[in-house]
């Protein structure tokens, strides 16, 4: 018999970061309507949402709510890492597992929680090779100023050294805030070779926006002497951008029609960015290890992937991540378009089996 399963969805379709919300969101709406149309899976999923508006201080009360309001224990949700620390608690206590469809800065690996998108073996780690090879080896570190930016640039840093890079300057700057003067007028004086860019939301629109402006007045800025990287955007905000966005590269698992489906994905390609796709899969995967087995759904996350179907979803046992195409990614007339890929690579969270060169800089002290 068919069992219908309360799935909750945790994304912030509204407030700052909103586009990367409502593109996840999509891809969830997608997959359940997908799920529940297939006659071959023995579950239906019926949504359970609330939207956090990117109010850190909303998403724990909202993440319990929805475990203590509906039958759900499995959340597809959040976008930021702050907002994913900020739930585990909620989900130890109350027994619920996330399902985070968005990059993050790894060294992390939860029985709370299933990394369906990429982490920095995935994403920065081959972003920077190809860029100290094709720009050089002088950068700028910037972002918004909560874990992913930290973390993001602290290893940015470690592989950096291992290079012989010269990080040139680093400065964060609030979620939201568009307060980016300082940061812009700092680069134009130091002329890296290229600005590693960690903002999030409308602080990256701002900042983008402004390094169009100083590109325009100075041509050591072009596209092509000093591009801006990007390890999240998708074309998902690409029209909020506009213009803007011209040049930038960005590294993902997947680009509008130019990558191969993510596992949970095949057969699918109506998909507007990687957000979406990452968010699709997730839930793809969730109904495959459900189905067939009656009271799955009840099970904790090492459970359900000690199941037989477990074996088809392609989630790590050992850490929760999922094996990823990666591409390399240039905005070229609008448009990404890969300029690098790279065959599925396993998610390596702590960067102890990464191809990519750099470890963790330890120093002996007494």
């Amino acid at each position: 018999m068919t069992r219908s399963i309360d799935l909750g969805l945790l994304f912030s379709t509204s407030g700052p970061y909103r586009l990367m919300g409502l593109a996840s969101r999509e891809g969830a709406m997608k997959a359940i309507e997908q799920v529940n149309g297939d006659a071959t899976l023995d579950v239906v999923f019926r949504a359970v949402e609330r939207d956090p508006g990117g109010d850190i201080d909303a998403y724990a009360p909202h993440c319990e709510d929805i475990l203590k309001s509906s039958s759900a224990r499995h959340v597809i949700g959040c976008t930021t890492s702050w907002s994913r620390k900020e739930v585990v608690p909620s989900l130890e206590r109350l027994g619920g597992v996330l399902w985070y469809p968005t990059p993050y800065e790894g060294f992390e690996a939860s029985d709370r929680v299933v990394y369906t998108h990429a982490c920095p073996n995935q994403h920065l780690l081959p972003l920077l090779d190809h860029c100290f090879s094709a720009y050089g080896k002088r950068l700028y570190l910037t972002g918004s100023n909560y874990i992913w930016g930290w973390e993001m640039n602290r290893i940015a840093r470690e592989a950096g050294a291992r290079r012989g890079a010269e990080v040139l300057g680093e400065r964060y700057v609030p979620i939201g805030s568009t307060d980016i003067a300082r940061l812009v007028e700092e680069i134009a004086a130091l002329k890296p070779d290229f600005v590693l860019n960690q903002l999030i939301g409308s602080s990256q629109y701002a900042f983008l926006d402004a390094l169009a402006a100083l590109r325009a007045r100075d041509p050591a800025f072009a596209a092509h002497r000093c591009p801006v990287l990007s390890c999240n955007m998708t074309e998902a905000e690409l029209s909020e951008i506009g213009a803007a966005a011209e040049g930038v590269i960005s590294v993902g698992p997947w680009f509008c029609g130019q990558s191969p489906a993510l596992p949970g994905n095949e057969g699918r390609e109506d998909f507007g960015s990687s957000f979406e796709a990452a968010a699709h899969a997730s839930v793809m995967m969730l109904a495959r290890l459900l189905s067939g087995t009656a009271g799955a759904e009840t099970l904790t996350l090492p459970e359900l992937l000690a199941l037989p179907s477990a074996a088809t979803v392609g989630i790590s046992a050992r850490n929760h991540h999922v094996a990823l195409p990666v591409a390399i990614a240039q905005v070229r007339d609008g448009a990404f378009v890969p300029i690098r890929t790279y065959a599925p690579i396993a998610g390596d969270p702590y960067l102890t089996q990464t191809r990519f060169p750099v470890q963790p800089m330890l120093q002996v002290v007494s």
